[in-house]
């Protein structure tokens, strides 16, 4: 593998766990108070989004590991999309030199 992968292998870069999406009014959040409930519309049986950069990579299921909530992901996208997540440019594919 080129020098240049290995060392971007050894970067950490956020994760996010997308739970769900909610629109609220302004009116709602300014109101918001603790203990107040926000009620997701989303199944609680559905794959959640596993996110880097904002990109979506890979869906999983939410599971518990001791006292700590994780995720078992299901699918993950391909290397070259999870690459381009993450702000690395894919190289273009070389053609195959024609046959004579």
């Amino acid at each position: 593998m080129p020098a240049d992968i290995e060392a971007l292998k050894k970067l950490e870069v956020p994760v996010i766990v997308v739970l769900g999406r909610r629109q609220l009014p302004v009116k709602d959040v300014t109101a918001l108070v603790p203990g107040a409930i926000i009620e997701l519309p989303k199944n609680a049986e559905e794959d959640l989004e596993l996110q880097v950069n904002n990109k979506v990579i890979g869906l999983g299921r939410a599971v518990k590991v001791g006292e700590n909530f994780g995720i078992r992901l299901t699918f993950v996208g391909d290397l070259i999309r999870r690459l381009e997540a993450m702000g690395v440019k894919a190289a273009p594919a070389v053609p195959e030199p024609a046959a004579a």
